[in-house]
This record gives C-alpha cells, structure tokens and sequence, in this order.
C-alpha cells in the first residue's frame, strides 16, 4: 500500500531529480565536459598498411557564455595534443541559438582555430547554420559565407564541392569537401528556390582523378546512402548525437532512408562516422552526449621485423 506520505516524498524526489538533471543539461555537460572520442574503423577502400590519424572537429556553434573564445582555444590545445596527421572542421561554427549574452564574431572564433596543426594541415567545410545566418549570401543563393571567408583569412582552406590529393609518406588520398546540403532553406523567405542545398556528390567525386583512396567530407550525414563505395570515409556532424541522448538513443534525430544517422560509426557502402560536436543548437542543453573531439585512426603501421 503506498501511503500519502510516500507518494509526496516520491513527487518531491521526481521534481529533485528534474531539477538536478537540467541543470547539469544546461551548466555542466554543454560547458564544462569534453571528451576525446576514438575510433578505428577498419575501411574495405583503404589500405591496411597505411595509418593516417585525423582529428575532427564539428559544431563548435561559437557564442557566449556556452562556447567562449577561451573555451575554442582548449579545444585547440587539446587537438593539438593529439598530434593528428589531418584535422578537419565540419562546419557550424556560428551561434545555432539566441540564448546567449554575445554573438561571437566570425573573425575572432577564426583566428582562435587558426591555432590548430597538423603535418597535413587544417581543412574545413561548412554546415547548414553558416549559411542561415547570412542573410546576404540566402538573398544572392550563393556564397562565399562570412565563416567561409573567416576561415580562409585565418588560413583555413574551406571546400565547397570541391577535393584536394594529399600524400603522406608518399602515399596519396584524397579529401573532398561537399556543399552544405541545407544551405539555402531559409532563402524561400526571400525567393522561390526549388533545391535549398549546396552539395553537387558527383561533382566533387569528379575532381579525384586517380584511384587513391577517397575521405568525405559532408557536414550533414544525409547524404550517406547515396555515397558510393569509391569513398573509404564519410566523416559528418551536424546531429550534435541529437544533444540530448537516452540510453543510446535520441529521440530528436528521425531515420533517414531507415536508417538512424545520428551518432557513432555507421557501415554502409562507406564506413560513416558522425560527431557529438561540441557546442548547442536550439537550445543550450546537453545530456548523455558530451561536447566531444574525436580522433580516427585509419590503418595500422607496417609491422618491422
């Protein structure tokens, strides 16, 4: 028999429990944690023999007080310190929600980012909030965005379509950057558009003109089922794991195609993986999902005897 007294004491620790949970939601995980996430993917495509370490960096969605410059510049410390061959930056890196006391400007985030390196330098694509806060670029239906422009001031090469053969020990892959592929929603405000994004899949896959091994770059992990296998990788964020994640699963990322891209490593023609990120979209709330680095590692190095 559940008394009167024990069914309050129970609504007064529900309403605890509440109270705790959103504030570590909102003050301590999106703020406070980061984490370095690794993966070992193991790629038909790509050679076994040839280990090549990426650090990614997605969603950092820079404003005050979530994502302060101070707190870019951690990131960047800790990214340096893995020592990654390549580090690439999948886009978002302006405020994604209107809870904040200072909108950062796109110049000051970009010169913090300038800070990262790796022997095979720093690359970057945009994502979908890059675009929807320029109003200028949603009017015209095509970019450059002011991040896109901030980036490469910094000296950050952004790509958009676009790919570029890197070699490593003299063996050669290729990077490929994909348009953002929401990039134009917003633009129906201010003019019929048919298609809303930026991404050309064929058009960028063109540019590889020999058979070295393929990593994409899509902000965006929508495009997955259409990828082909001619691609080892697709690395993608934009999810944020769905920010709020309950025993693996988040009920704010829908299936696409039947298939769930919101966190982790998918398999499908291509290995997928898909960044947390590290800052907040909507609202300034986090749970179960900490603000993450990840760090992929491809290949192994050759065995000496």
């Amino acid at each position: 028999m559940i008394t009167r007294r024990h069914f309050i004491r129970s609504i007064g620790g529900l309403s605890a429990l509440g109270v705790s949970t959103a504030a570590y939601g909102v003050g301590i995980e999106p703020v406070l944690r980061l984490r370095v996430t690794r993966y070992h993917p193991t790629p038909r495509q790509w050679p076994a023999d040839f280990p090549l370490k990426i650090a990614v960096i997605a969603d950092i969605h820079a404003c005050d007080p979530w994502m302060s410059l101070e707190r870019i510049e951690g990131i960047v410390d800790r990214t340096n310190a893995l020592k990654p061959d390549l580090i690439v930056l999948l886009g978002d890196y302006v405020a994604g929600l209107h809870q904040v006391t200072r909108f950062i400007p796109s110049s000051e985030w970009a010169r913090v980012l300038s800070g990262l390196n790796a022997p095979l330098g720093v690359h970057a694509v945009m994502g979908n909030h890059d675009y929807w806060v320029d109003r200028a670029v949603q009017q015209a239906g095509h970019g450059p965005t002011v991040a896109h422009r901030a980036l490469e001031t910094a000296g950050i090469p952004v790509y958009e379509n676009d790919a570029v053969r890197l070699t490593k020990d003299g063996r050669a892959f290729w990077l490929a950057g994909l348009g953002d592929q929401l990039a134009f929603l917003p633009a129906r405000r201010f003019r019929s558009t048919g298609r809303f994004g930026a991404d050309d899949l064929t058009a960028t896959l063109a540019k590889v003109t020999d058979d070295a091994p393929v990593i994409l770059l899509a902000h965006e992990p929508n495009i997955a089922p259409r990828v082909p296998a001619r691609v080892a990788l697709q690395l993608s964020g934009h999810t944020h794991g769905g920010q709020v994640r309950l025993l693996g699963w988040s009920p704010a990322v829908p299936k696409q195609q039947g298939i769930r891209l919101a966190y982790g490593h998918v398999r499908l023609k291509c290995d997928v993986i898909i960044s947390g990120g590290l800052g907040c979209s909507i609202m300034p709330v986090r749970v179960g999902v900490p603000p993450e680095i990840v760090e992929v590692t491809l290949g192994r190095a050759p065995v000496v005897a």
